[in-house]
């Protein structure tokens, strides 16, 4: 005689879920539990929390054969979260519930021995997998409900422990859902103001018009001239990000143990790693069937800023040339092999030699030439032109540094960012593009060319460039120059204004 239940669960998988079925199996035999379909260690031994915390409950624990198996049996399974579906599947088996339905809810969660509910690693990310699903309702531990109050599309029930999911199950009380759990309400901080920076006209026009186009930026310039200060504040003029944007950023960010798991992120996610960061905190790393996000999927939709970029190794800088053009990083690995998400905006500083004062003449440089050419290998050609701003920095004059009046505040120019965006969108609708950088070059030149003023300069701008690609970029950054000052079309103006920011001057500017 045999019975029995079934439930669904979610593991990981780099930093997106995969709903797991699984199926508690009751048949007469030797009392033992099996559980099949490529556990890890953890998931072997939820088997002694399960029995412990439902004997806790005063239920019974099959003194049976019991067979667990999850499936797809191919996909390995790890991690903490499968307690709570596997608890309640042996429920299930044991016609414990009542004869409730289970298949249409996910079941997120790791279990105490006193049958606590405790937030597994990733929770949001699995909630998300569960609507992705198709299901109709997630269950998760009342920790999360700040994380999960505002996902959509899906009934996010809180539990604290395995009691009141059972009684939720069964019917003997009333969920509790997400959105009406008490939060803390924790405010997000604010970044680095712009109005802080004094002078640099040109590099505060860089960073909005980057912001407003989604455009990358290089800034060069000698020890202490502004280049970190400014990039900085990219980050605080971009908008608000929008609620499946949020939700995307607060997964990653759950899944790679963020400081604020609860949290979920409304600004722009900022991120700036050492110069001396590996390729694998750049880039990500996997041990074993865990994978941990480096720096690049952590800004994803938002901003990495590299601060002294030459002295990043070149394995490490290198490997970010896949992710600016297609917004992914792929590993490939023994254990483990698929994409991370790693759409960002890149903003680079750098000295222009070892000594930093090759700028302008460079008569103060005391740098070999063996030297210069060294460093300034460090960032390749291929990497610097998928840069679309590249600007060398020059001192504030005495002039502007004396007059210490405060320049426009972050939240002033994000209007403006705001406001040129919305108008980028509209114009296109119907695409899968969210900003200008994404458009691709062909489409750009067949839809959406500037006036005839402005394409006769761009003509003689590829005339002059045995780089076809730096062209394509100015006229990007010529729509977003547009979209900033309202008009419909980019012109003349636009075009020479975008060129300007493109840097031909630049020391290492191909």
């Amino acid at each position: 005689m045999t019975a029995q239940g079934t439930a669904f669960g979610v593991v990981l998988s780099g930093v997106v879920g995969e709903l797991v079925r699984v199926e508690a199996d009751v048949a007469d035999g030797l009392p033992g539990v099996t559980i099949v379909g490529l556990p890890d260690t953890s998931v072997s031994e939820s088997r002694q929390r399960i029995k412990v915390a439902i004997e806790r409950l005063d239920l019974a624990w099959p003194n049976r054969r019991l067979t667990i198996g999850l499936s797809p049996a191919e996909l390995r399974k790890h991690g903490s979260g499968l307690d709570l579906p596997m608890a309640m599947a042996v429920l299930a088996a044991t016609d414990q519930l009542g004869g409730a339905s289970l298949g249409s809810t996910a079941f997120i969660g790791e279990l105490g021995l006193d049958g606590r509910l405790l937030v597994p690693r990733g929770a949001l990310a699995s909630a998300l997998a569960a609507r992705r699903a198709g299901l109709g309702r997630v269950v998760v531990p009342s920790a999360a409900a700040e994380q999960l109050c505002r996902l959509t599309g899906i009934e996010v029930v809180v539990a604290d422990d395995l009691a009141t999911v059972v009684a939720v199950v069964v019917g003997s009380r009333p969920p509790v859902l997400a959105g009406t759990a008490p939060t803390s309400g924790v405010p997000e901080a604010e970044g680095p103001d712009l109005r802080d920076v004094r002078g640099h006209a040109q590099g505060r026009l860089a960073l909005e018009v980057a912001a407003a186009g989604g455009h990358h930026v290089a800034f060069v310039g000698s020890p202490g001239v502004g280049k970190t200060l400014l990039a900085d504040r990219l980050a605080g003029i971009l908008p608000d990000l929008d609620d499946e944007a949020a939700l995307d950023v607060a997964s990653v960010h759950s899944v790679a143990g963020s400081p604020r798991p609860d949290a979920l992120y409304r600004r722009p996610p900022a991120q700036s790693p050492h110069h001396s960061a590996s390729a694998a905190a750049l880039l990500g790393a996997v041990h074993g069937v865990h994978v941990a996000p480096g720096a690049a999927t952590l800004a994803h939709r938002g901003v990495l800023v590299l601060d002294e970029a030459a002295e990043l190794s070149r394995p490490a800088i290198e490997g970010l040339r896949q992710p600016l053009e297609s917004g992914w990083i792929s590993l490939a690995r023994s254990a483990w092999r698929g994409r991370l998400p790693a759409r960002f905006q890149l903003v680079l500083a750098a000295n222009p030699c070892p000594c930093g004062r090759r700028t302008g003449s460079g008569i103060g440089c005391t740098c070999p030439s063996t030297a210069i050419r060294r460093y300034a290998a460090k960032l390749s050609g291929p990497l610097l032109d998928r840069i679309d701003i590249r600007l060398e920095l020059a001192r504030p004059t005495d002039a502007e540094l004396a007059t210490g009046a405060e320049g426009e505040s972050s939240v002033a120019v994000r209007d403006r960012v705001r406001a040129a965006q919305e108008r980028g969108a509209h114009r296109r609708a119907g695409t899968p593009w969210r900003s200008n950088a994404q458009v691709p070059t062909g489409v750009l030149r067949r839809r959406w060319r500037p006036d005839a003023e402005g394409a006769e300069l761009l003509a003689s701008i590829e005339r002059g460039s045995a780089n076809l690609r730096g062209p394509d970029r100015v006229l990007r950054m010529a729509w977003t120059v547009a979209d900033l000052a309202g008009r419909d079309v980019p012109g003349y103006d636009d075009v020479a204004l975008a060129m300007s920011l493109r840097g031909a001057s630049l020391p290492w500017a191909a």
